[in-house]
């Protein structure tokens, strides 16, 4: 068994929600579940489903052993960035799923985790999930962590938590930038009325900071750099869209319509820094812009 031990920093927070945000790839129901067999303790005693956590709190989280991961390797191509014994980061590209969800049994990023790794994945993110540390929707392309063992995912894990592990995209966005740069800091949850789409909204969400910068101007477009200080669904995706700026090609919060040949958002995971969990040595990735990038870059015109 692994034993992790979280501190609230914050009172009246629900404890499902507090375990779910601070362990990467543990969902609130899967944290209830954790709750409902005794596996989260407090000062030695176990700790109840509706428990409310005070600032300072201290909780011991024993994780069960990964479940047996009922998925077929499958033989697709990766495009390794970076792997040792402890981890792999990929380079992902656009179109592929990362795990098995409904509509996506197979063919997605984890079959061919397996395939690559072997038995060597983490077990921490779930039986649908091994070695996930973090994700990226299927048409954003770019780099992505898998940890080969739990050592490696809680470590990683706990960097997301406390944002020392930086991830900076790119991105073509609508609009003209009257700033250079800016930040975007609101909170993400939910959208009221439509529960696949996620929203700014004050309900039942979680701070969500965005960091951006203009690299070109074109007529009508922007070439952004975005650095994530949090990682919520969708983040910067809600973000622009919420200053005016949605992604070229996002269907779901831009407009409705593709355009530049592009069926979901131009979006690229394009570096990323982390310190190695075994080494202590600062980590940074870097991904080229991928062709599909390239192309609608060159489809909008010279730079202003």
């Amino acid at each position: 068994m692994n034993i992790v031990t979280i501190a609230s920093q914050e009172s009246a927070e629900r404890i499902d929600a507090l375990l779910a945000r601070s362990i990467e790839g543990l969902t609130r129901s899967a944290a209830q579940r954790l709750l409902e067999q005794g596996r989260v303790t407090k000062n030695g005693a176990a700790v109840k489903k509706n428990y409310k956590t005070a600032a300072g709190d201290v909780f011991q989280v024993e994780l069960p052993e990964p479940e047996t991961v009922d998925l077929v390797p499958q033989d697709i191509p990766l495009d390794v960035a970076y792997e040792d014994e402890d981890l792999i980061v990929v380079n992902k590209p656009r179109g592929l799923v990362v795990h098995p969800a409904p509509g996506h049994p197979d063919g997605t990023l984890v079959n061919a985790l397996l395939y690559h790794c072997g038995d060597s994945l983490s077990g921490v993110g779930g039986e649908k999930r091994p070695g996930i540390v973090h994700r990226i929707d299927k048409d954003t392309s770019g780099l992505i962590i898998a940890a080969k063992n739990d050592f490696a995912h809680l470590a990683l894990s706990a960097q997301l938590s406390d944002h020392t592990l930086s991830r900076t995209y790119e991105a073509v966005a609508h609009g003209v930038f009257r700033d250079d740069s800016g930040t975007v800091n609101a909170p993400i949850g939910r959208h009221p009325t439509d529960r696949k789409r996620m929203a700014v909204t004050q309900k039942n969400s979680r701070e969500a900071v965005t960091h951006w910068e203009v690299l070109a101007r074109y007529a009508g477009y922007a070439h952004i750099r975005c650095r994530l200080e949090t990682g919520r669904t969708h983040q910067i995706r809600v973000h622009m869209a919420h200053i005016g700026h949605p992604l070229l090609g996002d269907l779901v919060y831009g407009r409705k319509k593709p355009e530049k040949g592009l069926e979901g958002q131009c979006l690229h995971a394009r570096s990323l820094r982390f310190v190695h969990p075994r080494t202590g040595e600062t980590v940074e990735v870097t991904s080229d812009l991928p062709d599909y990038f390239k192309e609608v870059l060159a489809k909008l015109g010279p730079v202003l």
